[in-house]
């Protein structure tokens, strides 16, 4: 889904996409100096790897995300720290930043119900 960014204003345009078991939903929102917030939450479940046996386990994911949109190169001031998203075309494609979310959620370290319950073993048996 894509979406042109002068088509965004000071109303909040929501949005919603769907990939297999997850759901992105939230807004985008001018906000100034030519950014669009965008604010969104990313709910359901994706496969992700145990970093501890490799095996694939469904992870449930509930993530509050936030940054802003910038179509082109972002010019910021030495004193702010904003998260921005720079695109080039005018345009933001919404599953692709649905996407790179889960990517980078899966990127985290996560541990299986097995595993973790073994760890949980081993810490209760050293008391």
């Amino acid at each position: 889904m894509k979406i042109l960014l002068r088509k965004v204003g000071k109303i909040p345009l929501e949005f919603e996409v769907k990939s297999d078991e997850i759901t992105f939903k939230g807004f985008l929102q001018y906000d100034a100096d030519k950014l669009i917030l965008l604010k969104a939450k990313l709910s359901g479940k994706v496969e992700a790897n145990c970093d501890v046996c490799a095996e694939e386990f469904m992870l449930e994911v509930d993530e509050d995300i936030e940054f802003f949109i910038s179509d082109g190169v972002y010019e910021k001031s030495e004193d702010t720290l904003l998260e921005v998203v720079e695109v080039y075309d005018s345009s933001v494609d919404l599953e692709e930043l649905m996407k790179s979310e889960i990517e980078l959620l899966k990127s985290d370290y996560h541990i299986c119900q097995i595993c973790q319950s073994k760890q949980d073993e081993v810490l209760f048996s050293i008391d």
